[in-house]
């Protein structure tokens, strides 16, 4: 079970005094079946940049933003549950990604089912629990309060351990030129 989180959206009344514009859990939230145990929740998306604080902004559409566009973000928690081996070997990476609108950054490993590069710059902070983040050639073991910048790299995330996990990404689009 996936557990609500609260979004509290700030912004100006007529008279430009800041106000609480929203107060509510977060609604934008992705699980499938083709990814057991895995929940990700949009707290707040843009598509332009430079950024405009009283943009409108948010998460206000109907269909789940995976990845945002070269020119957006997303800010997203993602819970993790523990992974079993040898159910996520069975698993399809690449009709998960495609049933998110995202299937172009499956990578089709052999080293995890969900291994996917995007073409994103992400800040990340364990938020609660332990995760191994899968590289191509190694892994890292991931705890509550360690940070992370992912550039575009492949990569997947695997819960090895006995308690959820919980992450929060700030995903930027981004583009670059991989060795």
């Amino acid at each position: 079970m996936v557990a609500s989180i609260r979004r509290v959206v700030t912004g100006h009344d007529a008279n430009g005094r800041a106000v609480v514009i929203e107060d509510a859990n977060a609604s934008d939230v992705l699980q499938s079946k083709a990814r057991p145990g895995v929940a990700l929740t949009n707290l707040w998306t843009s598509e332009v940049m430079p950024l405009r604080y009283d943009d409108k902004g948010g998460v206000q559409s109907n269909d789940f933003i995976m990845f945002p566009s070269q020119m957006g973000t997303v800010f997203r928690i993602s819970s993790f549950e523990p992974e079993n081996q040898d159910t996520a070997k069975t698993l399809d990476g690449r009709q998960y990604f495609t049933e998110t609108g995202a299937g172009e950054v499956a990578t089709g490993s052999e080293r995890h089912a969900f291994m996917h590069r995007t073409e994103t710059l992400d800040y990340a902070i364990v938020l609660e629990g332990e995760i191994m983040l899968l590289l191509d050639d190694e892994d890292v073991k991931l705890k509550t309060g360690d940070v992370i910048v992912q550039r575009g790299t492949n990569h997947a995330w695997c819960n090895r351990g006995t308690t959820t996990c919980r992450i929060a990404f700030i995903l930027i689009g981004a583009k670059g030129k991989r060795q």
